[in-house]
């Protein structure tokens, strides 16, 4: 293209989910301006899962590190920018990003704008209303005259990622079930007695349970509340992996079970079929983006007893992160998601 950009900066810093949203538009950039100097300010848990995706230069930002951090990575950055993509709204990101020089300042429409950001931005990305979040992020691409029409990840994974999560259980066959319990909001979490009855479901027809999870001690105390209240055998893994380790760990799982969080949407990146427990947040939006047979839907029951109103009804992006929306989704919801995806896949019964 004659009018193709030479340098390009993102900023988006978190969560994980989020993050992983970004990599397929980087593929689409990077396809139409091979030569592209392509620059990503980005978390620190963002940056362990990313680093090392091709052509692209990380700049961690610590929110601890407040405005002395935000001049410190200033002076990190090599000069002026002929477009900022500014992908996140959050008040700290609005602000970091007026330390990005850059002519072009692309940010969200005003339905998505909030905390200031349309002071930060001087384009803004259609309003389209109705998509999932991965789509949005997408369409940052359109105001340089592309559009993100083929959704590619390819998440940068070192071969020493894939050896450990081959090393953890025997490759016999056996489906493998694994649970990721947690997200960082804790409204969307599930419960351990649910879940610890819908692996007792899996294991009794053959199928091996895997915990993984983080370092947190909400990640550890569930995890021992699922295996103590499990009947069957499981393999505790919550807190052994690295971030760099987490997507081959998801990838060597046959099916995935998790509320909305960042190992929903990196296990659907590595390709792996996931069971996510939506109330608090719509799949529609903010699910398993490649594919949702396989989700338990109570996102309109619980905006209808918490709301008083139906889904179709709320802006879109609601969330209904509030105490007992959970309580929505029942062992029976997700052992009929299980079964689903045995039904879709005989091959695997045991």
């Amino acid at each position: 293209m004659s009018n193709a950009p030479e340098s390009l900066c993102l900023l988006r810093l978190s969560a994980l989910g989020d993050v992983t949203h970004v990599v397929p538009l980087v593929h689409t950039l990077q396809r139409a301006w091979p030569q592209l100097d392509l620059h990503w300010i980005i978390d620190g848990a963002g940056h362990r899962l990313l680093d090392g995706l091709p052509g692209v230069h990380f700049h961690p930002y610590d929110k601890r590190t407040g405005l002395a951090g935000m001049r410190a990575l200033r002076r990190t950055l090599p000069g002026r920018f002929d477009a900022l993509l500014q992908m996140q709204v959050a008040l700290r990101a609005n602000v970091l990003s007026a330390f990005v020089p850059a002519r072009r300042r692309i940010g969200y429409d005003r339905s998505r704008a909030k905390d200031l950001h349309g002071l930060f931005i001087n384009e803004r990305i259609p309003d389209r209303p109705g998509i999932h979040v991965l789509d949005a992020i997408g369409s940052f691409c359109e105001p340089l005259g592309l559009k993100q029409d083929t959704v590619h990840w390819d998440l940068p994974v070192p071969q020493a990622a894939f050896d450990w999560a081959g090393a953890q259980w025997p490759d016999d066959g056996r489906p493998v079930l694994m649970i990721s319990p947690c997200s960082s909001h804790v409204h969307r979490n599930w419960y351990p007695d649910r879940y610890a009855a819908l692996a007792d479901h899996a294991a009794a027809r053959g199928w091996r349970i895997v915990l993984c999870g983080g370092r947190s001690a909400l990640e550890r105390h569930s995890a021992d509340a699922i295996a103590a209240q499990m009947g069957a055998p499981v393999l505790d893994l919550v807190g052994k992996d690295t971030l760099k380790q987490l997507p081959a760990l998801l990838a060597r799982a046959t099916l995935v079970v998790t509320p909305d969080s960042g190992p929903m949407h990196i296990a659907n990146a590595m390709g792996t079929k996931v069971l996510g427990l939506h109330a608090a947040s719509n799949p529609r939006r903010s699910g398993p983006y490649s594919d949702l047979r396989y989700c338990v839907d109570r996102y309109d029951a619980a905006a209808r007893r918490f709301l008083r109103k139906p889904a179709t009804e709320l802006k879109w992006g609601t969330k209904i992160e509030l105490d007992g929306v959970m309580a929505l989704v029942t062992t029976e919801d997700a052992i009929a998601a299980f079964e689903r995806y045995r039904a879709d896949h005989p091959a695997l019964s045991w």
